[in-house]
């Protein structure tokens, strides 16, 4: 029998420019007793280094406004584009390379509530002045009149465009479906529930199930359409009202909806008498809120001055930005590329964060990589003991969120110790303990 052997040289065992040959290393427990202590050693400093690094606050997009920055939106075509919209009617549109204003107009007479952008790149703004204005900011120059205006009845609060069709949804005290295919200002449909006469706060197509529609009103109700039969399918009344709704990108049936009771919910459009998770953190009433591109994450605009970044499958968010100069922050929005996050407040800033607070752009050697991944797994490993959980968590707050944090959590259980006496000394089955993933949803009408 023949038998063929590979045979190496020994350098090409070596690393480079050394005469030393590598061993191959032995796994054996027995002979490493102290690898675990050494392991342990090393997820501590690299948690410490981790926070020690954190620098999420990158800059500001050019000098912003004069007023205040109410809404926001990405090009979904493009990394280097984003529009914002404030409170004395003007539109701009931001290079996010060079962190400019490449383009604005004088759109409005009222607050501009709402923005998005179409398939074909063209921008669509709708304000209080009862208007909603499509522009193109790739093809014209600041101060081009618009292409088109659709009116209606009463203020508009919010904008949403379909993901395949010509057509976007506007709401005021309706939901106005219009196509921007037809040049007639009248909308293609009009939506509502029969009882409600509310004003519908936001509105927002499912990127994913195209013709599912989902709104929130000043009733305190969340209410899902379908386009197809021209019907509301469902309605949900929150004890509190919502401001803003967003769908996850990765799972259709999912949305999260930015609360007044300071709240984030996540629902289930098949199952809503029950939150998937509630995020609770914040200590005023949240104005927005978003979904990352990759749906595992989201970032909240709050009252309190401050935006939250969460993990969607846990109750407390993982980071907090502020800054001192920060005021009210009415719209936060991810990158399209889930890096960086936008903030706009009630100072007229456009805010540049990373979305995580020690990670460094930039090219970095294969040997830096290897640290920083091998870094990554044993902070992992580790999350669970009791120093290194103490340093992740950790964050300096503002003094005002710090303390309404402290006072909410007394409110928070002295009604939950007050409810829990009253269950206890009811006649037995009278009163059921509630989920907290329930306790908000009042009542469900089909």
């Amino acid at each position: 029998m023949k038998i063929k052997a590979l045979s190496r040289p020994a350098s090409s065992a070596q690393a480079p420019g050394s005469s030393v040959t590598r061993q191959p290393r032995n796994l054996d427990p027995a002979l490493h007793p102290f690898e675990r202590a050494r392991e342990y050693t090393r997820a501590l400093n690299a948690t410490k280094l981790d926070r020690m690094f954190a620098a999420p606050f990158l800059g500001q997009l050019g000098n912003g406004h004069v007023d205040g920055v109410y809404a926001m939106a990405k090009d979904p075509n493009s990394l280097e584009r984003l529009s914002s919209g404030s409170g004395d009617g003007v539109v701009k549109v931001w290079d996010l390379v060079s962190r400019e204003e490449i383009w604005n107009a004088q759109a409005h007479d009222g607050i501009v509530k709402d923005l998005c952008w179409t398939r074909d790149q063209k921008l669509l703004s709708c304000a209080s002045d009862r208007t909603v204005k499509l522009y193109d900011p790739y093809h014209t120059t600041s101060g081009t009149p618009p292409l088109a205006t659709y009116f209606g009845q009463t203020a508009f609060t919010g904008i949403s465009h379909h993901r395949s069709l010509p057509s976007f949804a506007a709401s005021s005290s309706v939901i106005s479906i219009y196509d921007l295919s037809r040049p007639s200002s009248t909308p293609t449909q009009t939506l509502s529930w029969p009882t409600s006469i509310d004003t519908v706060n936001a509105v927002a197509f499912n990127q994913t199930e195209t013709s599912i529609l989902a709104s929130a009103a000043t009733d305190r109700s969340i209410v899902l359409y379908d386009l197809r039969t021209s019907s509301p399918l469902s309605k949900t009344v929150l004890s509190l009202s919502s401001n803003a709704i967003s769908w996850n990108p990765m799972e259709a049936f999912n949305f999260a909806v930015a609360n007044e009771d300071h709240n984030i919910y996540i629902f289930d459009m098949r199952k809503m008498d029950r939150a998937l998770n509630v995020l609770k953190d914040h200590v005023a009433a949240v104005m927005d809120v978003e979904f990352s591109p990759t749906g595992q994450e989201l970032v909240s605009a709050s009252y309190d001055r401050s935006i939250r970044l969460w993990d969607r499958s846990r109750g407390h968010s993982r980071d907090i930005y502020h800054t001192k100069r920060m005021q009210r922050v009415f719209s936060a929005k991810f990158s399209p590329d889930a890096r960086y996050v936008f903030s706009g407040s009630d100072d007229g800033n456009i805010r540049l964060w990373r979305a995580n607070a020690s990670t460094r752009e930039g090219i970095k050697s294969a040997r830096q990589r290897q640290k920083l991944e091998y870094d990554d797994a044993l902070r992992e490993r580790y999350k669970h003991m009791p120093e290194i959980r103490r340093i992740r968590r950790h964050r300096h707050l503002p003094q005002q969120v710090k303390k309404a944090g402290e006072i909410k959590s007394e409110e928070l259980a002295a009604i939950k110790r007050r409810d829990e006496n009253e269950r206890k000394h009811t006649k037995k089955g009278l009163k059921k303990r509630r989920s907290e993933r329930e306790k908000m949803i009042l009542t469900q009408e089909q």
